[in-house]
């Protein structure tokens, strides 16, 4: 697994994130999810004629 550096304030908005002791794998997860389905979602829009 790569090992990534994060600076304090990105730290501090993933703390804000956190829920019952979420660990940052999985609020990065959820974040990536939810950026692939928004990304999905506009790709899709973009075949609406």
């Amino acid at each position: 697994m790569p090992q990534i550096h994060l600076d304090e304030s990105t730290v501090e908005r993933l703390d804000a994130l956190r829920r019952d002791g979420e660990e940052y794998d999985e609020i990065v997860t959820e974040l990536i999810n939810i950026y692939e389905a928004e990304e999905l979602a506009l790709f899709r829009g973009s075949d609406v004629e």
